[in-house]
């Protein structure tokens, strides 16, 4: 069976990271069977999850586990899509992945209320004499990462306005349509689904979260998708 390595559930959502949600997703829109392990952290190629063994090929990364489904099931996430709407969803997958993602870094483990509400957690298996440095090490390297990428080089009012243009924009993309890109779940959803739920989680303060709940359509639909697609919590066996 194929097996999808995971954080597990945490912060009310399927899983700690977006990318493992998305994958996760993908995996229930092609209508395949899978099994989750949370024990695959550390034989993680590339240093992160999520990554699957699928008969003894691994994949890693959440984009390249989608082409390999793809490839090897053929299965078409975006059947129904025109091919401007398939332009448009990569887009706006991407967008996520590069906008909404690293607010969503810097607000829980550069926030020190946030870290101890959350990722302080990763690191109770380190002994306690040296867990503090160790945590400050690996947020020095976040800090590090976030300032490099950009979004640590933003004022708190900077990112306010980014992230409520950002938010309206997918708000609107939205609209009335119970799924981004028409009646039908699509590739799209399953990072969209990843990604805005990680930000509105309501276990961490942070300015998206806020621009979030001002969009009710976006609301509804993680709740739509939670139901639809999440109701067992997101671990375990699936056929």
């Amino acid at each position: 069976m194929l097996t999808l390595y995971t954080f597990g559930p945490a912060f009310g959502l399927p899983d700690a990271s977006p990318f493992v949600v998305k994958a996760e997703m993908l995996l229930k829109l092609a209508g395949l069977s899978y099994k989750t392990d949370r024990g695959g952290f550390r034989r993680a190629p590339k240093g992160k999850l999520p990554y699957i063994d699928d008969d003894g090929e691994i994949v890693a990364d959440s984009t390249l586990i989608r082409l390999h489904i793809e490839r090897k099931y053929g299965f078409d996430f975006d059947a129904g899509l025109t091919p401007e709407q398939r332009g448009a969803a990569w887009m706006f997958e991407k967008a996520l992945e590069d906008h909404f993602y690293w607010h969503v870094v810097q607000a829980r483990w550069c926030d020190d209320e946030n870290f101890a509400k959350g990722p302080a957690a990763f690191f109770k298996g380190v002994p306690w004499p040296v867990r503090p440095v160790v945590q400050s090490i690996i947020r020095r390297k976040i800090r590090g990462t976030l300032h490099g990428q950009g979004t640590g080089r933003f004022t708190p009012p900077e990112q306010a306005q980014l992230l409520r243009r950002g938010t309206q924009a997918a708000a609107q993309l939205l609209g009335d349509k119970p799924y981004f890109f028409g009646d039908a779940p699509c590739g799209a959803d399953a990072t969209a689904f990843g990604f805005i739920s990680g930000a509105a989680s309501p276990h961490f303060d942070m300015t998206l979260r806020d621009e979030i709940e001002q969009h009710p359509n976006l609301m509804e639909y993680l709740v739509r998708m939670r139901r639809q697609f999440f109701v067992d919590g997101g671990d375990g066996v699936h056929a």
